[in-house]
């Protein structure tokens, strides 16, 4: 069975997008950019919705092109391109960058996918992870928290039906205030 992980940036007060799907309060920092892609090299599958994959395919493609791009922002590119993707979505037709679409029931999908052999996943999309979540399908969750009060957005958590506990298995600071906590959902 694989696991399947949701990790973003969050603002203190549980955002990942602040209003107007604005990111630029959650810029990285160089280290904690290579936290990040160090997590990605290990994924072995990304799971996206909508407004994610919109948001990653706008610029990851070419990110590596970018005259100012680190070599980790290169390598996170590469990466990227190179990692199989499925997109869950009923409002676009196609999808490219070694992605396939996916316009069926999103919880049967990710199940079968978890039930498969294989290496970790990540599921990114504040309404695909949720959905995630209530299934129970989510076996790990990576917090990196930013020191700013967006005031609204997309939240982190969406509105769970059930309890869901978790076991804290890894604590980090970054430059500038930034704190991970991992979590494990018990079973």
């Amino acid at each position: 069975m694989r696991k399947l992980i949701y990790g973003m940036n969050v603002s203190l007060d549980g955002y990942i997008t602040a209003p107007g799907e604005d990111h630029d309060w959650s810029a990285p920092s160089d280290e904690l950019f290579q936290f990040w892609l160090d997590q990605e090299l290990a994924i072995t599958q990304f799971l996206y919705g909508r407004k994610l994959w919109e948001e990653m395919s706008s610029f990851w493609p070419t990110g590596d092109q970018s005259p100012d791009a680190t070599p980790a922002q290169i390598a996170f590119a590469v990466n990227w391109r190179d990692t199989p993707k499925v997109v869950f979505s009923s409002t676009i037709d196609k999808v490219d960058w070694n992605a396939r679409l996916f316009t069926g029931d999103a919880v049967e999908e990710i199940a079968r996918l978890k039930a498969e052999d294989g290496g970790p996943m990540r599921v990114g999309g504040a309404t695909l992870a949720g959905a995630a979540m209530r299934a129970g399908l989510v076996d790990e969750y990576e917090i990196v928290t930013h020191p700013a009060l967006v005031g609204g957005g997309a939240p982190f958590f969406t509105t769970l039906d059930r309890r869901v506990m978790l076991d804290l298995v890894e604590t980090r600071t970054f430059p500038g205030g930034v704190v991970l906590t991992r979590y494990e959902s018990r079973r």
